[in-house]
């Protein structure tokens, strides 16, 4: 049996392009459906409001950035403990057992079949979906953009200072004059690769869309408790969709 009935969502949402933007965003765990087969993976009803379910508010600044730009935006639908879209197929974290402390059941024991199912169904699709937008474009003309969010502590207690990270691993160069122009903004800690590092061990979808393709990237890492309502939603979202044009144009001028 096909892991998605007929009736449910497909695996991505596409927010079209409506104007001739250089921007190509992405939003892999924007979204926090499960297929009917899997049920609730065996979690308690309020573990899918926490942060192992879906990058909390990103979703929503996602479109107010995309409405704002006129850009391409693609949405992943499912949830990342049913398969993280940002994890290479096999990775010991694409189906996590356990997640920030939170045993997940219906992802333990699984076999090679049924992770398959999974990888074909949802990773697979997405990113399918993003490589048929890429390569209708030009390089030069486009700049990658992955939207994520993070938790502001994890389950551990350790707390994440900074009010955005921004991930590189190809790209530096884009890294710095973003981070240039968001310093510029005043008050704002900026982490450079942080809460994470970026690198293709730890990470799938820019390594693989924009790193094999040497497209100008962002990674973008805004923290969760600052975009969990929509003021903060739509504060973000008009001050990436102010920085991003004056991001471009720097960034061409300097080429």
């Amino acid at each position: 049996m096909p892991l998605l009935g007929e009736s449910e969502a497909r695996p991505y949402h596409v927010h079209a392009a409506v104007t001739d933007s250089p921007f190509v965003m992405i939003s892999d765990h924007a979204g926090r459906a499960v297929p009917e087969r899997l049920g609730d993976l065996g979690l308690p009803v309020d573990e899918w409001d926490r942060h192992i379910a879906y990058d909390i508010g990103i979703r929503e600044v996602g479109r107010h950035l995309q409405q704002a730009l006129g850009c391409l935006l693609v949405e992943q639908v499912y949830s990342r403990l049913v398969i993280d879209c940002n994890r290479a197929a096999g990775h010991p974290t694409s189906i996590p057992p356990v997640s920030d402390g939170a045993p997940v059941p219906g992802n333990q024991g699984l076999s090679a079949v049924e992770r398959r199912q999974r990888e074909e169904a949802i990773l697979h699709a997405y990113h399918d979906e993003i490589e048929r937008h890429l390569a209708r474009r030009k390089p030069e003309t486009t700049l990658f953009v992955s939207l994520h969010s993070f938790t502001p502590a994890m389950q551990d207690g350790r707390r994440r200072p900074w009010d955005i990270g921004l991930l590189h691993d190809h790209d530096p160069h884009s890294a710095r004059l973003m981070r240039t122009l968001l310093e510029e903004e005043g008050g704002l800690h900026v982490g450079d690769n942080q809460p994470y590092v970026l690198n293709s061990q730890n990470e799938y979808s820019g390594p693989y869309h924009a790193g094999r393709r040497n497209l100008p990237a962002l990674e973008i890492e805004i923290r969760q408790d600052l975009i969990s309502d929509e003021v903060g939603q739509k504060l973000w979202a008009e001050r990436l969709a102010r920085l991003l044009p004056r991001f471009w144009e720097r960034r061409k001028e300097m080429a």
